[in-house]
Parts: C-alpha cells; sequence; structure tokens
C-alpha cells in the first residue's frame, strides 16, 4: 500500500558561523590543524561517516589528507573534540551542540551547514498515522533534543497536542493532550528500528533507518519538511580553530557538486544536502 508522507515545519534557521572567513592562521603554522600533515574528522559509523569517506577521495586527489575516526554514540565525538583528540567532527544537528556546550562546558563552535536528516513516523503495523490504535506503544529517541523532535513530530501529525510555542525541549510530561492514550518510550535512537515490530510506531531519524537496511519511503508514514527544517547537521570544530586554513579546506571539499551529487544519488531523500 502507498505511504503517506506528513509535513511537519519548523521555524527557518537563523544565521550560521561559516570557515571560510578567516584565513589568517594556516597549516603553515605550527599551531594549525594540518601541523601533522593530517586533518583528523570525528563522524558517526553510518551515513556522516560514508559522505566524509567521499570527501576524503576528493581531498586526496590534492595530498590533502584525512583520517577518520568513527564513533558509535553521540557523546564520543564532542568529548574528543574538546579533549583535542580529533580536529572536528560532522555528525550532529546545530540544537544538539547547543544543549552539549550548555551542559558540557565544551568550547566548540558550529562552522558550516552540512545536510539535513529528517526524522520520520515509521511502522511496519500501519500504512499511515490515522491507522494507529488506542494504547499503541510508541518509541521515540532517548537522547538530548531528540525526544522534543519527535514528539514535535507526533504533535504535527495530529496524535498528541503539545504546549503552543513549544520547541524541542519537551519531554513526555509536557504533553497536553493524548486522546489515543499512547505509551511513549524513550530507547536509544540507534535502536528503534529493530524495535519497530515490537511498537505501534516511532519516531526515528532517517540516518537510523538506513543503517538498518529499512526503506524510508516504504516505512515512513510521516515526515519532516526538510524545506523548512531547524535541525541542520554542522561541521563542528573547537572555538579556537575557527580561522583555521585547513578547517575552511574541508568545508570547501565537502560542499562541492561532487559531494551533493553523492549524497542525492546515494540516499535518496533521507539526507538532503543544506547547500
Amino acid at each position: 500500500m502507498k505511504k503517506v508522507w506528513g509535513i511537519l515545519t519548523t521555524v527557518a534557521i537563523g544565521a550560521v558561523l561559516t570557515g571560510c572567513g578567516g584565513q589568517e592562521s594556516g597549516s603553515a603554522e605550527s599551531e594549525g590543524l594540518l601541523d601533522d600533515g593530517v586533518l583528523t574528522v570525528g563522524v558517526t559509523a553510518g551515513p556522516h561517516e560514508d559522505i566524509v569517506n567521499e570527501v576524503k577521495k576528493l581531498a586526496a586527489e590534492d595530498d590533502f589528507e584525512i583520517d577518520i575516526v568513527s564513533f558509535t554514540d553521540f557523546v564520543k565525538p564532542n568529548a574528543a573534540l574538546a579533549d583535542g583528540e580529533i580536529d572536528l567532527n560532522s555528525f550532529q544537528t546545530g540544537i544538539f551542540l547547543d544543549t552539549v556546550v550548555e551542559e558540557s562546558g565544551y568550547d566548540l563552535a558550529k562552522i558550516e551547514p552540512t545536510l539535513t536528516i529528517p526524522m520520520g513516523i515509521y511502522s511496519e503495523k500501519y500504512d499511515d498515522v490515522s491507522e494507529i490504535q488506542e494504547g499503541d506503544v510508541i518509541g521515540i529517541p532517548n537522547s538530548p533534543t531528540q525526544e522534543g523532535r519527535a514528539l514535535q513530530l507526533f504533535n504535527a501529525a495530529g496524535l498528541i497536542t503539545l504546549p503552543e510555542g513549544s520547541g524541542v525541549e519537551v519531554t513526555t510530561s509536557d504533553i497536553v493532550e493524548n486522546p489515543l492514550n499512547l505509551d511513549f518510550v524513550t530507547s536509544e535512537a540507534a535502536q528503534l528500528p529493530s524495535q519497530l515490530q515490537d511498537v505501534g510506531a516511532a519516531g526515528i531519524n532517517s540516518n537510523f533507518i538506513l543503517d538498518a537496511g529499512i526503506d524510508p519511503q516504504e516505512y515512513g508514514i510521516f515526515m519532516e519538511d526538510v524545506d523548512d527544517l531547524v535541525q541542520v547537521n554542522y561541521i563542528v570544530s573547537r572555538t579556537e580553530d575557527q580561522g583555521d586554513e585547513a578547517l575552511a579546506q574541508f568545508v570547501d571539499y565537502y560542499k562541492t557538486p561532487e559531494i551533493k551529487q553523492y549524497i542525492e544519488e546515494t540516499f535518496k531523500g533521507a539526507l538532503v544536502p543544506a547547500w
């Protein structure tokens, strides 16, 4: 049966910092990121790693060496960056970074937007959100901002009501109306695809759906609108390195037509270039 894709419209993202403006510090200086001859980039396993691998190949044509460090959670890439173990990372939304910085005190900065990964309501039992039944168990992520993002998705689908004007800071305790008495259960985001058979539906980031080998267009029954999506992913560095020439070069390699074409052809709308 053909799936019906809904729309979640959120507030458009504001101005962003760019890494291309500062040219004063560069790889030739002793404190530059390329002092050791290699730019070390942290990513999460899956699409982010796949994309940066393509960036690495493109940069290698100019003898610009990139070393990729892959992580399996959302915590370690920022800790490793703050500790100087890696030079930058590419895996997270700006909202997620803001939350991490506020809670941890890490001195990290958003450099350049890369892509959007829409969250969707996915189900193996239903073909439309209108089919979701009273008392169904609903899976949502347990990570900062992503729980609220999922709840806003269900709010947009008309299944619950959240406080007017609320954002991704909401939790299940903020639900104002839940006419179907849906039972929202939080779980590790990466585990949600494997739990689809046990729940009525779940709010899942499309990258985890892809990792699980699930077709987003087959099992997605309601999706965020990527044309007006605040959940943009960023290249992130330590604040002190924002003007480093190597960082600006990495951004230039990332935001090429070749990488854009790779994203569009490989992920078929589950990931969308932000440039």
